[in-house]
């Protein structure tokens, strides 16, 4: 029954999981389908001709928009007699099929211990990783065939039988795409020299080929423009994610930057090929394969980010000896490949070095610089476990409702805490924008807003805007308070929960992301005027001064925030938050701190006309809301302290225990935990 009941479970997983990446191979196909010629395709739309129909008259590269090799053009040139309209379906589908492809192949490989679990579940979530990412969305909205030259390689490496087929796969890989030549080294140095060989002399065969077709198109590619340097776009802009890019955007330029640019591009190709050998030669192909091609991501005169689909490959590689720390290095690819950098990173000036170059930062890790774990490693297959904690005995038996939510001992990792804070708050950002409703809509929700007020007896905000600007060190202090703690305080409890109380941190941490996603349900269904825009109220508003909505100027406000998300208030909910977390964890001294910071902040929301009182109401509904998720979730945050271990017999001869070493006592996984982990036994009581 119990075997049943597994494979049930695991068949559901699965028909979920392929549902997954059907909804979002249909929604980039629409996406593509619905925009209207001209917007869609569009490196494949400049050989459209005034009747519709594909046809290239002259150079390939005379709008400079085409930046494939001359190969490329070779091949694409059977399809100037198909017409505009069934050459984008085709072509839409046809990179479909080739994604999901790509996916099959990319989940045979994985690396380990072959497993019927990973078999059906490694495949759908493969394809979906490849249609949320970057580079394959750009091809499709493009029209590109980046995704081609990295199917051929993974089919020469994993599908094709025999050296002679793998090569000329492989080989054929590198005339679309001439940075895949670096993988004959590594087919060289493992010791597929015949493949190698073929891969060089097919790559040659069709570069002649094409030069003899198109003699003045290769002479452009190669020579003028050195390998497609400047077609698309200029080398210096950001969508040009190589070395070379980066040194132009630097400031570099002339003798000196290509001089620079050779001695780091023959630093990575060492270093990288080298690591990339270790791990073929570890049973690691498919990271050796990923390593490789990011290699040639940073060493291309141009890397378009159509061209970056092999950093993604790269999240396959493990990281890390504990089971906590496995997670980081998938989650970093994942949000590179998926996300812009201005989404990961925030707008600092000393950020944007990397901002600006984050997929190139992310290829030279991976070639270069992230330790992953050999597969002789004893953490390759058992990571140091992560250490669970006893939670208090609920009321109800059905708490903890979700019972793989544990409470967690010992500290999150860092990095990945900080990622997902700086994510979460960049979509937060961006739905609370988009959740903008109209100005009739939101001046009507203000009306019904006072209307209850007033029937409540609660409608203070004219009587406190007016006290406030009255009273001017009041307006001062109140608009102070208002612009710069609203941040400041959530995020110092974060810091002091993470480093001081690593137990305590995980359940405060989800009850305020609760509490943050619940508030942008109510933005997106409930657009609310504040008091500061409601016409002929007479309200002042004391932090941006007035607001004449009549004013052109008004729009590109509400491009930057969203003026309507006022129900509920998050600047009232996040201080509650803060004040019921130092009311619960801090010490007694510090405690009345709990109570002033949500009092001045609704006294500062509401003075200065930002907020309605029911919008702090709603605030506190939301934090409520939030605890009473993480309490159903994960139970009672008071843990048990851990039983004592029994004592147990010396395994070693007397005078040897001392000498037995660290390694010796933590090879099995079973008992390395406890020394990095933190104890809430030890945690001082609140």
């Amino acid at each position: 029954m119990a075997a049943g009941s597994a494979g049930a479970r695991l068949g559901t997983v699965r028909v979920v999981l392929w549902l997954v990446a059907a909804v979002l191979a249909v929604r980039q196909a629409a996406a593509v389908l619905r925009r209207p010629p001209g917007e869609r395709l569009t490196d494949l739309e400049t050989w459209v001709g005034d009747n519709g129909v594909l046809h290239v008259t002259g150079s390939l590269y005379d709008t400079r928009t085409f930046t494939g090799s001359p190969f490329s053009g070779l091949v694409l040139k059977p399809l100037t007699r198909a017409a505009q309209e069934s050459l984008g379906i085709a072509w839409t589908f046809g990179t479909l099929l080739l994604v999901v492809a790509l996916g099959l192949v990319v989940a045979r490989a994985l690396p380990g211990r072959a497993s019927r679990r990973r078999a059906l579940l490694a495949a759908p979530v493969a394809i979906s990783l490849l249609m949320l990412s970057l580079p394959v969305r750009n091809s499709f909205s493009l029209g590109q065939t980046s995704i081609l030259p990295v199917l051929l390689v993974l089919l020469g490496c994993f599908v094709v039988r025999g050296e002679r087929g793998s090569g000329i796969l492989i080989g054929v890989g590198a005339a679309l795409q001439p940075a895949v030549l670096l993988f004959a080294p590594l087919l060289w140095f493992t010791g597929r020299k015949k493949a190698a060989v073929t891969s060089v002399s097919t790559f040659a065969l069709f570069t002649a080929l094409a030069w003899a077709a198109m003699p003045a198109d290769s002479w452009t590619y190669w020579i003028h423009h050195v390998g497609g340097v400047g077609l698309g776009e200029r080398a210096d802009s950001l969508a040009n994610q190589s070395l070379h890019g980066a040194l132009l955007r630097a400031g570099l330029e002339g003798p000196l930057e290509i001089v620079l640019f050779l001695l780091l591009a023959a630093g990575v190709v060492f270093l990288g090929l080298r690591r990339a050998v270790r791990y073929a030669r570890d049973g690691q192909l498919l990271l050796a394969v990923a390593l490789t091609g990011c290699v040639a991501v940073a060493v291309s005169p141009t890397a378009w980010q159509h061209q970056l689909l092999w950093v993604l490959l790269a999240v396959v590689g493990r990281v890390g000896k504990k089971a906590r720390d496995r997670l980081v290095w998938p989650a970093v690819v994942v949000l590179v490949m998926t996300l812009p950098g201005k989404m990961l990173l925030p707008n600092m000036a000393v950020l944007h070095p990397v901002r600006d170059n984050v997929l190139l930062v992310a290829a030279l890790a991976a070639a270069c610089g992230v330790p992953f774990l050999s597969r002789t490693s004893p953490y390759f297959y058992r990571p140091v476990p992560t250490e669970y904690a006893r939670p208090v005995p609920s009321r109800w038996g059905r708490i903890p409702f979700a019972p793989f939510w544990r409470r967690v001992v010992s500290r999150p990792n860092l990095l990945l805490e900080l990622l997902v804070i700086r994510v979460g708050y960049s979509v937060y950002a961006k739905i609370r924008l988009a959740a903008a409703g109209g100005r009739a809509e939101a001046e009507e929700h203000g009306r019904q807003v006072h209307s209850v007020e007033r029937a409540l007896g609660i409608d203070i905000e004219h009587w406190a805007n007016r006290a406030t600007v009255k009273a001017g060190w009041a307006e001062d202090f109140f608009n102070f308070y208002y612009s710069t703690f609203h941040f400041i305080v959530p995020l110092t409890i974060l810091g002091i929960l993470y480093v001081r109380r690593p137990a305590q941190y995980r359940w405060a941490r989800s009850s305020l992301g609760f509490a943050t996603i619940l508030a942008l349900v109510g933005f997106w269904f409930y657009p609310l005027a504040p008091p500061r825009l409601m016409p002929g109220m007479g309200f002042i508003d004391t932090v941006h001064g007035p607001q004449d909505l009549a004013s052109p100027d008004y729009g590109a406000l509400t491009q930057l925030t969203n003026q309507y998300a006022a129900m509920p208030s998050l600047h009232f909910g996040w201080s509650l938050w803060c004040g019921l977390i130092i009311l619960i964890l801090a010490p007694k001294w510090m405690k009345p701190l709990g109570l002033l910071h949500p009092l001045f902040t609704v006294s500062a929301i509401v003075g200065t006309a930002n907020h309605w009182v029911l919008d702090a109401v709603g605030g506190a509904t939301v934090v409520g809301t939030g605890f009473a998720l993480t309490y159903l979730l994960s139970g009672r945050r008071e843990l048990l302290p851990k039983a004592a271990s029994p004592v147990k017999p010396d395994p070693f001869p007397a005078g040897k225990a001392a000498k037995a070493s660290k390694a010796d006592r933590t090879a099995d996984g079973t008992t390395a935990g406890t020394a990095d982990t933190a104890d809430p036994a030890r945690e001082p009581s609140p």
